[in-house]
């Protein structure tokens, strides 16, 4: 484990005499969103723990992209956190970002098989994602966490907020119990935290299947650059095409070539209990057969066993709140969505950014003897919800149409690559386009308004 850069706080004593408690904070939830959130509030001096339900720390080996503004908020959560990015991380060496028609039938004869038909690029300078391994990252950063912050075997079976006690009571499956002053579940789009925030029969509750199911592989870089080519394999880019695109990008310090098919499903989903079932390379083959020979080479490079993962979110639900009481939902848990805008979890980062600050604040004011306590929690936390719905929400719905639009199934675009690119643009710009200072100001703002009544 790491160095503790600020130790959290005991009671301290202010003028008058009296101690004030720490702020005391529970996380449900390990992944990225979780620890992330914990490694800002312990950069605060605020004590956390984390209450992970596995045995140990685990993230999918599968890859991720974090643009600029999750960056910056990393940056402001804690510096330490964009340190143990960038030594994970593979960045574009590219200018633009290239999306290519890979339903190109050209044979295997063609000099120009490689590259296929440009459909349009981006400036990467817009996008500049960087990109890694989700478990990478996730051990980097756990071995910043202060010693003894995580409790593992620790399944959230439910939590008592009573507005007459001081603190949160939450029970574990193992039948411990423990105590907070306010909890946050980052306990991913199953969310135990979410069904007990919001009913368990409550539709946002369930996530529901987006009928999308990909399929994803790493493979030798070499092997990669001789399917899609050289300047392909080291590059972020996209594939298109009917009923289906592919995603790859290079990871592991460039060695390893990441690859993700995406292909619309028009059925339901066999169990709504699981959103992954063991499938094999076949599968993909008969639903790329097709395509260009470039994509029915890069799919062979995929293992002949492997999982299908049926692509879930909260499009058709969204959360109506994200916190009641003292509890909140943050990251997938608050507004799971599909992977085709690539900033699922950079949005988590949002939210994980908004909370500490916040969160920070209430301190600061109990420390101060201001009166603050559970009813600044519960402004805080409402101040939250109202500051991250809007935002949340839009991106939901809207990387979901984004999957549809590269599998030319959108109506307003079909196949046609100039209104791609202009609808791609059009909703890109508003992750792109965003002030990380203005929406830590707007939730400091309202945080006070509610604080003085005015809300």
């Amino acid at each position: 484990m790491g160095d503790v850069v600020n130790e959290p706080r005991n009671a301290l004593g202010n003028e008058d005499g009296a101690l004030r408690p720490p702020l005391d904070v529970a996380i449900v939830g390990g992944g990225l969103v979780g620890v992330i959130a914990a490694l800002g509030l312990v950069h605060r001096g605020i004590r956390v723990t984390v209450y992970e339900r596995g045995a140990k720390f685990q993230e999918l080996g599968a890859g991720i992209g974090f643009p600029r503004v999750a960056r910056e908020c990393m940056q402001r959560m804690d510096p330490r956190v964009l340190d143990a990015l960038a030594r994970v991380t593979q960045q574009n060496p590219h200018d633009t970002v290239r999306y290519w028609d890979g339903f190109n039938p050209r044979t295997k004869e063609s000099s120009e098989l490689k590259e296929g038909a440009l459909l349009f690029d981006v400036p990467e300078r817009d996008l500049a994602f960087w990109s890694c391994l989700r478990s990478h990252f996730l051990l980097e950063m756990v071995a910043l966490l202060p010693e003894g912050v995580t409790q593992f075997g620790k399944r959230l079976v439910e939590y008592i907020d009573e507005e007459k006690s001081d603190k949160v009571v939450l029970r574990f499956a193992d039948g411990s119990r423990a105590e907070a002053d306010v909890v946050i579940g980052c306990d991913g789009i199953h969310s135990t935290t979410r069904k007990l925030l919001l009913g368990a029969d409550h539709p946002a509750s369930h996530p529901t299947y987006s009928h999308k199911k990909i399929f994803r592989g790493l493979a030798p870089i070499n092997a990669v650059a001789n399917a899609l080519g050289v300047d392909k394999a080291h590059d972020y880019i996209m594939h298109l095409g009917p009923n289906a695109h592919t995603l790859s990008f290079p990871v592991n310090n460039g060695t390893l070539g990441y690859m993700l098919f995406a292909i619309h499903d028009a059925d339901e989903w066999a169990d709504p209990h699981t959103m992954t079932a063991p499938s094999t390379r076949d599968q993909v083959a008969r639903a790329f057969q097709s395509w260009g020979p470039h994509i029915v080479e890069a799919v062979s490079l995929l293992p002949e066993k492997l999982d299908m993962y049926g692509v879930f979110d909260m499009a058709d639900h969204p959360a109506p709140i994200y916190a009641a009481g003292r509890v909140c939902i943050a990251g997938d848990a608050a507004h799971a969505s599909s992977p085709f805008h690539g900033v699922g979890a950079g949005m988590g980062i949002e939210d994980a950014l908004v909370l500490v600050e916040l969160l920070a604040q209430v301190r600061d004011q109990n420390e101060a003897g201001a009166g603050a306590g559970p009813p600044a929690l519960t402004a805080a936390l409402k101040t939250f919800s109202t500051v991250r719905m809007e935002r949340t929400h839009w991106l939901v719905q809207s990387s979901r149409d984004m999957g549809n639009i590269y599998q030319w199934r959108y109506p307003d675009t079909g196949r046609d690559s100039a209104k791609i690119k202009a609808e791609f643009e059009r909703r890109a710009r508003k992750i792109w386009d965003f002030d990380v200072d203005g929406m830590v100001a707007d939730a400091k703002k309202e945080y006070g308004k509610r604080r003085a009544g005015e809300l």
